[in-house]
């Protein structure tokens, strides 16, 4: 159940890439999904500058990727994740997704220079595949380039126009290694009571006040979260508008993992740690 996570800023080369990787997997006898976040805009009526002028139409879009790309996990085949994939959140939501699934995963980033990824843009012959330069300027302010560091990246491979790509290195990542084991954060464990909803948004609303406070009071370093044993966090490069950010996505993402309640503070603060390392 392989996934490959190919991210680039517009105009780097994806949907050329996976359809190489395509072509090199079904040689290899596997049966091989692109999900593509040009398709599903289409399918919406959307435009590529429409997407990104309107966050919600943009979460929304990244909402049916990804779960288009945790159905197919089911599946023995390879998917192939075509589209900017520029949040670094985001792409850690889909690594736990595969983690939870016991699947292998991949990042390959197609690399290129930004005034060359404007210039096959601009040479593109439908006006409603090009990006705007606003909109092309944006998206590459925006964009959180891989780390291979992270494991949520990891491996990491990086392409440019002029070369090939390394399939065997990729197959072997993929097909070659067993796939990490699920571990707390990434279980799908049953809903604890019926009043989870209510309780996750009040244990996640008490950690992330008690943050503030020690933020807004000037602390710097690790603080340890009152009222919760051994929780623990470096403040020192969080702004109370990230945290607050990141305390919705977690909201979000543990609405569709539903862990134990006992264990939320611990799973957040971990979420928070790997977000803004």
């Amino acid at each position: 159940m392989p996934l490959v996570i190919i991210t680039g800023v517009p105009s780097s080369g994806k949907t050329t890439r996976a359809k190489e990787l395509k072509e090199y997997f079904e040689g290899l006898n596997r049966e091989v999904h692109i999900i593509s976040e040009y398709e599903q805009l289409i399918k919406a009526g959307f435009n590529k500058n429409e997407l990104y002028q309107d966050s919600s139409k943009e979460k929304h879009i990244r909402g049916i990727l990804k779960s288009e790309v945790l159905r197919l996990l089911r599946s023995d085949n390879v998917i192939i994740l075509d589209a900017l994939n520029y949040i670094k959140g985001y792409r850690y939501e889909l690594y736990c997704g595969s983690k939870a699934n016991r699947s292998t995963q991949c990042t390959l980033l197609t690399q290129i220079n930004y005034e060359e990824a404007w210039r096959l843009n601009d040479s593109q012959s439908e006006k409603s595949e090009k990006y705007q330069r606003s909109i092309f300027d944006a998206l590459v302010f925006r964009y959180e380039e891989p780390d291979g560091k992270n494991r949520w990246d990891a491996p990491l491979f990086v392409t440019f126009p002029d070369r090939t790509l390394e399939f065997d290195d990729i197959a072997k990542a993929l097909l070659g290694k067993k796939a990490p084991p699920p571990n707390m954060s990434t279980q799908n464990a049953p809903l604890s009571s019926t009043n989870f909803l209510y309780d996750l948004n009040r244990v996640v609303k008490d950690v992330t006040d008690k943050i503030i406070k020690y933020i807004n009071n000037g602390a710097r370093g690790e603080i340890r979260v009152p009222g919760y044993e051994d929780l623990s966090i470096d403040v020192t490069n969080i702004t109370v508008q990230k945290l607050v950010i990141l305390s919705r996505q977690y909201v979000v993402y543990s609405k569709m993992h539903a862990p134990n309640i006992k264990q939320v503070p611990q799973l957040y603060i971990q979420y928070l740690r790997s977000n803004l390392s």
